[in-house]
């Protein structure tokens, strides 16, 4: 008998890549799987290559397909669960996999919906379908998550993943989710665990990210005679082709010359060789960021798909799953060089001078210590000559807004709308003088008993309150700083602000 003979898996993300490569692996060893996405023709494809396997292992397995379903929507996520209960499924294995790259870019330049997007389908989504997916599951249920080697955790270390703040921002919190579902499902006898891959073989990371990155480099600096809005322009046009047959590509820099000297009032001929050049440059840049990343690998290989598919299989054992409950495995093999967060010299103490510039608070609060902390902050700045300025979210507690509002220069603002925001700033700068730093203070997680027991409406207002939020204001405080920077990021040369994020406790 196989392995795992009898049971269920359901795979996020399965039509293709990793979720495609573990859902083959479940089949393999004897499992039925659900197979699920937001396209049916890749799912169809690869029902029709399980099946095959299904009969030549003999295992009487099943593949079951749910299409259409984006793991980030509340209702398909619903419904595919109340459907499976309907019809009395039980689902031993949960693999969250399903993810997308995000926006690869600067953080300042990241579209907020993008943002949005990218946190919705890796955090909210893993959250949403593993808390539906209970009402399927019994005692020894597994969760395994797939998150990435960029959120690992270690001692006094950063790994900056560079143009990735939104996937690596919801991708560290899955993490911690992995953690806290640990605790919160023993009385079910359900197991979480999570595992992060290092780089991995696979259409996403040599079309789209690596490439993406690369084109970013060259965004940030300019190329040749372009300036960054009109090297971002062009990337648009240009890296859809890559990969393309040689004529396809000559054309295709044809037809984006042609484009782009018409808006931007370019010589065609100069330009075709530009952007000739800029495609060499980017397909230049990914292969070297490629090399540079195998060569902190001991055998220089990245992981196959079906290496980290063998990983989760693995976690779904018995007899491991119990030892590993509540761990993030890693999977990534990858010695990343890191800057220690803990410097060798001291620094200096004196006094600062604030005198001639502002700080601006960004007040989220919660509960009184968050008012008390405000109030002992912005005192230091006025006795050091600055001048303050309290931005407090209307959702903050209206004694609160009282006690902050009766010390200090205040305004209640709605900080979930980013062009408020920005005005504000704007008016900041304009009645106190220029900003030396702007301060968001999250307030405190609310009580809660456990986070698989909360409704999606309060899940979203936790999403937005310690995410979306303090992506809002640390994007409208580096425009405040940087004026443009979004758009040309050479304009953050020498320049200087601080934003600082302070919360949750």
């Amino acid at each position: 008998m196989l392995k795992f003979q009898g049971k269920v898996a359901l795979v996020t993300g399965s039509g293709t890549g990793i979720g495609q490569a573990i859902a083959k692996k479940f089949i393999e060893n004897g499992a039925s799987v659900i197979i699920l996405g937001r396209r049916r023709e890749p799912l169809e494809e690869t029902s029709v290559m399980l099946k095959e396997i299904i009969s030549k292992v003999n295992s009487g397995a099943t593949v079951r397909i749910f299409s259409g379903v984006d793991v980030s929507d509340e209702v398909g996520i619903n419904d595919m669960f109340d459907t499976l209960k309907k019809e009395n499924t039980t689902v031993d294995y949960i693999i969250n996999n399903a993810g997308v790259s995000g926006p690869v870019t600067c953080f300042a330049n990241a579209p907020l919906e993008e943002f949005k997007s990218t946190v919705d389908i890796h955090l909210t989504g893993t959250f949403w379908g593993s808390v539906q997916a209970l009402k399927v599951m019994k005692e020894n249920g597994k969760i395994v998550t797939i998150s990435t080697f960029f959120t690992e955790e270690r001692p006094l270390e950063q790994r900056p993943y560079r143009f990735r703040s939104p996937y690596t921002a919801s991708q560290g919190a899955k993490n911690r989710l992995v953690e806290a579902m640990s605790w919160e499902l023993t009385d079910k006898k359900i197991i979480s665990i999570g595992t992060n891959p290092g780089p991995v073989h696979s259409d996403r990371i040599y079309k789209t990210v690596y490439p993406k990155a690369a084109a970013e480099f060259l965004r940030v600096s300019g190329f040749e005679d372009l300036i960054p809005v009109q090297v971002d322009a062009a990337n648009k046009e240009l890296l859809p082709l890559l990969g393309e047959d040689q004529n396809i590509i000559k054309d295709g820099i044809v037809k984006a010359a042609q484009k782009l000297a018409q808006e931007n009032g370019k010589d065609i001929a100069k330009l075709t060789v530009t952007l000739g050049n800029l495609l060499n440059k980017i397909q230049s840049i990914a292969e070297k960021v490629q090399n540079n990343t195998s060569h902190m690998i001991a055998d220089k290989q990245f992981l196959a798909q079906e290496q980290v598919a063998e990983s989760v299989l693995n976690l779904c054992d018995d007899q491991i799953a119990k030892i590993l409950n509540g761990k993030i495995i890693p999977g990534d093999r990858v010695f990343y060089p890191v800057k220690p967060y803990i410097g060798t010299t001291t620094p200096g103490v004196h006094q600062p001078d604030f005198t001639g510039r502002s700080v601006v608070f960004t007040i989220d609060a919660t509960e009184k210590s968050d008012a008390v902390r405000v109030e002992y902050l912005a005192q230091h700045v006025t006795k050091n000559g600055g001048k303050v300025a309290c931005f407090i979210s209307e959702s903050t507690p209206k004694e609160l807004q009282e006690y902050i509002s009766g010390k200090f220069h205040s305004h209640i603002v709605n900080l979930k709308n980013p062009d408020e925001v920005q005005r504000w700033l704007n008016t900041a700068k304009t009645n106190l003088g220029s900003i030396l730093a702007v301060i968001h203070i999250t307030g405190k997680l609310p009580n809660i008993a456990k986070l698989t027991e909360l409704s999606r409406a309060k899940w979203q207002e936790l999403i937005e309150k310690f995410i979306t939020t303090p992506a809002i204001v640390g994007q409208r405080a580096l425009e405040q700083f940087v004026p443009g920077g979004d758009k040309d990021p050479r304009l953050y040369k020498d320049a200087k602000g601080a934003m600082m994020i302070i919360g949750p406790d």
